[in-house]
């Protein structure tokens, strides 16, 4: 590469890969490449990074720094505001172009919106590319040319374009450029301060590979042994039955592309649109990945308030040792207190399991959506604001193709349904280990000799339940109906 060739600043944030990342590509397809990652968390306020996520961007950082100075472009870590360190760094370095991925976080396109224009100003060329959806939002639409708020149509529309395109393979060596002037300083990953003062991730790090390794590991691995019974065994939580592939596809690890490609492989390099059985139920949950970034990119608003504008006067408890009790996994029902209690240990859980204890949040306890949303938005690793967000407003009924309402998950009976065998209560909740499978998921109704036998004392070793479900149902349509009638 000529030393007078172009230089590209490659500004990496959800995209923590070399492997099909197009903003990547057209940087090195025009010459030089100096990659950059700039933490300005402030910047995404009030959303910025929960502590969950910091812990697998540190990892993720550092694998992605060692893969990039392997193939010949450390990168360039560097403080916000990220527009001034853009317009220093293409100072220093002679840059003609900067490009990045997009995002489509509300307070991430605003802020993105602003540097491209003022990049543009200063005769620089701002480029930015998707390598995070399939399609870009802005490019399925209904045919009133309207946002799509139900997903069965949105998925029809999807299936009817042209596949995704091709992944392209990751550049096998990068050509840097040196700064104009001096030495560049670039920070360490560990002076970013992502990792906890307090080492609470240890489970994380047994559970976890952060990385575009371990993403691709991680996707081998459900291809060979999973995708075949995704069908049926993603329903349960007890079972290695899903991809746990959403952080990886939320740090750009890997490539949604990618994924999909590698899927319609598997089923036969069949279209889509044909394909059918477990590898359709998978590619159907990589379309409700691109529907929550339709919704969020749309409908901005709904981080914090709910879609549906009737539900904003929906009568919500104050109920602050009900929301510590569920966030601690200490309700008195199993299956809701394993899947908090592997969220806490694990960064993640069963997306079975998280919709049984969003329905026991917003509909058994009343307390507000958004209480769930942050803490989910704190505690997981794959806190992606889309998915949160449609996942949390699906479950409080107040959402685009919610659930109604009035559909409240009794937490006894979803757990006997798909934990059949209290497996995953007896891993998550260890001192309900010795109970009767018949009586796992209802202890507080097991009689004394068998909690005895078992060694439980209910109030002592495992929490009586925190409320009645049966009297909570009552409540939560009650309050339903002051909402329906405009109260």
């Amino acid at each position: 590469m000529p030393p007078s060739s172009p230089v590209t600043l490659v500004w990496f944030r959800h995209d923590l890969r070399l492997d099909d990342n197009p903003a990547l590509a057209a940087a090195v397809a025009r010459g030089r490449v100096v990659p950059v990652f700039i933490w300005a968390p402030e910047e995404e306020a009030p959303w910025q990074p929960g502590a969950a996520s910091r812990w697998w961007l540190h990892q993720s950082l550092e694998k992605l720094a060692a893969a990039l100075a392997k193939a010949g472009a450390p990168l360039v870590i560097r403080r916000g505001p990220s527009l001034a360190t853009l317009e220093g760094l293409a100072r220093e370095y002679a840059a003609t172009h900067v490009a990045w991925n997009r995002r489509y976080e509300p307070a991430v396109v605003k802020r993105d919106t602003a540097i491209k224009q003022a990049l543009t100003a200063t005769g620089l060329a701002a480029e930015s590319f998707n390598g995070g959806l399939l399609f870009e939002p802005v490019h399925v639409a209904t045919k009133e040319g309207r946002p799509y708020q139900v997903f069965t149509p949105f998925w029809r529309a999807l299936l009817a374009r042209e596949e995704p395109a091709e992944p392209v393979a990751a550049p096998r060596k990068l050509t840097t450029a040196e700064p104009v002037q001096g030495t560049s300083q670039s920070l360490d990953v560990g002076d970013l301060g992502l990792l906890p003062e307090i080492d609470w991730a240890g489970t994380m790090r047994t559970t976890w590979s952060p990385g575009e390794a371990g993403a691709g590991k991680r996707l081998d691995a459900f291809l060979a042994k999973a995708l075949a019974t995704y069908g049926t065994d993603r329903d349960r939580p007890d079972r290695e039955g899903t991809s746990s592939l959403s952080p990886h596809l939320h740090f750009g690890e890997i490539s949604p592309r990618r994924v999909w490609h590698a899927v319609r492989e598997a089923a036969g390099g069949k279209p889509a649109a044909k394909i059918t059985g477990s590898p359709e139920v998978y590619l159907r949950e990589l379309g409700w990945r691109e529907f929550a970034s339709h919704l969020l990119y749309h409908f901005p608003h709904t981080t914090d308030a709910p879609l549906r504008a009737d539900y904003a006067k929906f009568p919500w408890a104050q109920d602050p040792v009900g929301l510590r009790a569920w966030q601690r996994g200490r309700t008195g029902y199993p299956v809701v207190d394993a899947g908090m209690r592997q969220l806490w240990a694990t960064g993640w859980m069963h997306n079975r399991v998280r919709m049984i204890v969003a329905s026991f949040l917003v509909k058994d306890l009343r307390v507000t959506w958004l209480e769930g949303a942050r803490w989910f938005w704190d505690t997981l690793v794959d806190a992606d604001l889309a998915a949160n967000t449609l996942g949390w407003q699906w479950a409080a009924g107040c959402g685009a193709d919610a659930a109604p309402y009035f559909r409240i998950f009794n937490p006894t009976s979803q757990g006997e349904k798909f934990d059949p065998d209290g497996q995953y209560v007896r891993q998550w909740a260890p001192e309900l280990s010795r109970l009767p499978t018949d009586e796992i998921h209802a202890p507080a109704e097991a009689d004394g000799r068998t909690l005895e036998q078992a060694g439980i004392t209910l109030g002592r070793d495992y929490p009586e339940p925190i409320v009645d479900h049966a009297e909570a149902r009552k409540l939560a349509l009650e309050a339903l109906k002051q909402v329906s009638r405009g109260k």
